[in-house]
Order: C-alpha cells, then sequence, then structure tokens
C-alpha cells in the first residue's frame, strides 16, 4: 500500500474539521481517513479540557474496543496502563505502541488478548493550552503489530493538528446555542445521583452520555474533585463542555462532608465569556506567551506593567501585541478585550458577524 504524506492526511482532516457539524460526525470522518493510512480494527477518541486534563467526551467504532474502550477515560484516570495519554504528552513522543512499551511480556498478553485484540497504537493531540485529544487505534488478534512507521506517521500528524483543533474551536464557539439556570447534583461514590435540581437534569438530557448513567464530564470532574480531597492532585476539578443542543457548560466538582460522610457536588452552569476566553485564543492560533500578554491586556495593564510581571522589554511586548491583533483581526485593545471576553457569548453570532461589528465600531470611531 502506497504511504500517502502527512501533509495530505492531514489537510484532508482539516476540511472534514472545518465542515463537520458534529464532533462525534467528525471523528467519524477522520478516523476513516487515519484508517487509509494505518489499518486498524477498533478506534477509540477522547477529547479533554486542556485547561485541566479533564476528559470531556469520548466516541467509538467496532466491538474491538470493547469494555477497555468504553473505559479508555477511567483507566486514564484511575488504573494501571501503558502509554497513558498524559505520560505520552509529558514524554513529548506523541505516539506509541502497546507491543514496544510492553515487548512482548505476560503483561502485554493480559491487556490485549484477553480483550480480543492484538496490538495497540495510542497518539495525543497537544496545543498550547494543553493536551485536547488522543486516540486509540487496535488491531484483532493475529494481525500484524503497528510498525514503527505507524507510530512515526501518527506523532507527525499529532504534532500538526493544532489546525484541526482550531478549526472545529472555531465552529463551536460561533454557535453558542444560548444560556441556561446553574444546576445542582449531589453524588455518592459510586457516582449515584442521590440529589439533584431541575436545571441539572436539564443540563444532563443534553450532554453526551454514550449509554453510560452519567455523562462523562460530569463523572470525570466529580473524580478530581475527590482526587483533590484525598491529596492525590491540586489540579482544578472543572471541565468546559458542549451539549447535543450546542451550549457550552462549566462543570465543577467539589466534596461536602459531615464528618465521616461525604458527598460530591457537582454543579453544571452556562459558560461564560471569560471561561471561554481560552479555548477562543485557541481558536486564533494564539500562542503561550501571546495569551500571557492577552490576559494582562484584559486585566487593564499598560505595556510596561506587562513587560515587568513577564520579564520582557517593552518593545517585545508590543511585538505580541501585533501579532494577536493580526490573529484576532482588531485593532485596539478594546475591540481585542471584547473579541475574546464579550462577543462570543452572544448567541446566534458568527465570527464573520464579529469582524463585520468590529469593523462599523473602528468606522464609527474613525469618523467622530
Amino acid at each position: 500500500m502506497a504511504t500517502r504524506p502527512p501533509d495530505t492526511i492531514r489537510d484532508e482532516i482539516v476540511r472534514f474539521a472545518q465542515v463537520g457539524p458534529d464532533r462525534h460526525e467528525f471523528a467519524r470522518d477522520a478516523v476513516g481517513v487515519l484508517r487509509r493510512a494505518v489499518p486498524f480494527d477498533g478506534v477509540a477518541v477522547v477529547w479533554f479540557d486542556p485547561a485541566t486534563g479533564v476528559p470531556v467526551d469520548r466516541w467509538g467504532e467496532n466491538s474491538l474496543t470493547g469494555s477497555a474502550g468504553s473505559r479508555l477515560a477511567e483507566m486514564e484516570l484511575h488504573e494501571a496502563d501503558v502509554n497513558k495519554f498524559r505520560e505520552l504528552a509529558a514524554s513529548g513522543r506523541r505516539a506509541a505502541r502497546m507491543s514496544k512499551a510492553t515487548d512482548g511480556s505476560r503483561r502485554h498478553r493480559e491487556l490485549l488478548r484477553t480483550n480480543g485484540f492484538g496490538d495497540e497504537l495510542r497518539a495525543v493531540c497537544i496545543g498550547d493550552s494543553g493536551m485536547w485529544g488522543a486516540i486509540v487505534m487496535r488491531r484483532e488478534h493475529g494481525a500484524p503489530t503497528f510498525a514503527s512507521r505507524d507510530v512515526d506517521l501518527l506523532a507527525s500528524l499529532s504534532h500538526g493538528f493544532e489546525e484541526v483543533q482550531r478549526a472545529r474551536l472555531e465552529r463551536d464557539l460561533s454557535a453558542d446555542a444560548g444560556d441556561g439556570d446553574p444546576g445542582l447534583l449531589l453524588l455518592n461514590d459510586e457516582d449515584s445521583v442521590e440529589m439533584a435540581n431541575a436545571a441539572a437534569a436539564a443540563w444532563l438530557d443534553e450532554l453526551p452520555d454514550q449509554g453510560r448513567r452519567l455523562p462523562l464530564v460530569v463523572t470525570a470532574v466529580a473524580d478530581r474533585a475527590r482526587a483533590i480531597e484525598s491529596g492525590h492532585t491540586d489540579v482544578a476539578a472543572a471541565a468546559r463542555g458542549r451539549t447535543t443542543a450546542g451550549r457550552w457548560v462549566l462543570v465543577r466538582g467539589s466534596v461536602l462532608r459531615n464528618g465521616t460522610h461525604a458527598r460530591t457536588a457537582v454543579t453544571l452552569e452556562p459558560a461564560r465569556a471569560p471561561e471561554l476566553a481560552g479555548l477562543i485564543a485557541d481558536a486564533h492560533g494564539l500562542t503561550a506567551r501571546e495569551r500571557h500578554v492577552t490576559e494582562l491586556v484584559a486585566q487593564g495593564l499598560p505595556s510596561a506593567a506587562i513587560a515587568s510581571r513577564l520579564h520582557l522589554s517593552t518593545y517585545t511586548v508590543q511585538d505580541h501585541l501585533k501579532a494577536v491583533f493580526e490573529k484576532l483581526d482588531v485593532s485596539s485593545r478594546g475591540q481585542l478585550v471584547a473579541r475574546l471576553f464579550v462577543d462570543h457569548h452572544q448567541p446566534g453570532r458568527t465570527l464573520s458577524d464579529l469582524r463585520e461589528s468590529e469593523t462599523l465600531r473602528a468606522a464609527t470611531a474613525a469618523s467622530q
């Protein structure tokens, strides 16, 4: 089989990202492209909130993913495993095959053959703000193991998937379906709902659950809250997710104690523009440094103060601001703050609408 160049594969996936109406439909189309380059028998995709590393959604195809596929997020959070997504992200490798990691050991046989498959290839997708996605490909028992060139291809694609992330975010952020009331859930240690208000029930109806009792983003945030309570992490128990109705939701968790009695509280509320600002910055391709400068601009700091805070020269700060203005198609600090913290949460407005409104505001200001 002829090997397709990584750029050709990436460009085709980007096109699907730009036009795909739904995250799961996009995943289906994208893995179809990947399958032609790296054949596999089962596949699963997991999405994360890049700010906290909390899994927020997943999609799978083919029964070979089996129970291991349905438990990908839980295995990442709790269970012993090889090539964990966060470990791949931290290592800089971006992709790895299980047969190599286990070297054909008994652990390899336990992990793979008992689940009906023969080898596994994982890759992570990372942007400036953190890990936002991962894919797991599996081959059935008896099929050839994934080759080094397969790993290299997935790693190469992963390094260039920032454009895919930006395309999907631009679509999702330009079509926010509106507001909603805050919801509250009270969960026991088995993630059974003990109490909930009506607003929480409405949010749960909109969140993808793939047949689970509760949506992944809810149980993952609850798990993170318990991990914080037990001292295993200090990373926030929070995640931003997107509902099937097109609303952005902010999910937060905390553990409530009354003596030895503990329950996990999970809140669900509309994600406001400030909470989405990081995703908006990702959609426009801001680098980590440009994001820091933008955040300080939003706080009202002048260039000299930003330079002092970030240990940069004033000229460097101005260069960063110029780059940010060009990427977001704005011409002033006020327009920049509006783009990131105000305009994107006005329902029914697309990115094109925002650009037109800012052009009108700039023209009006120039005429005064």
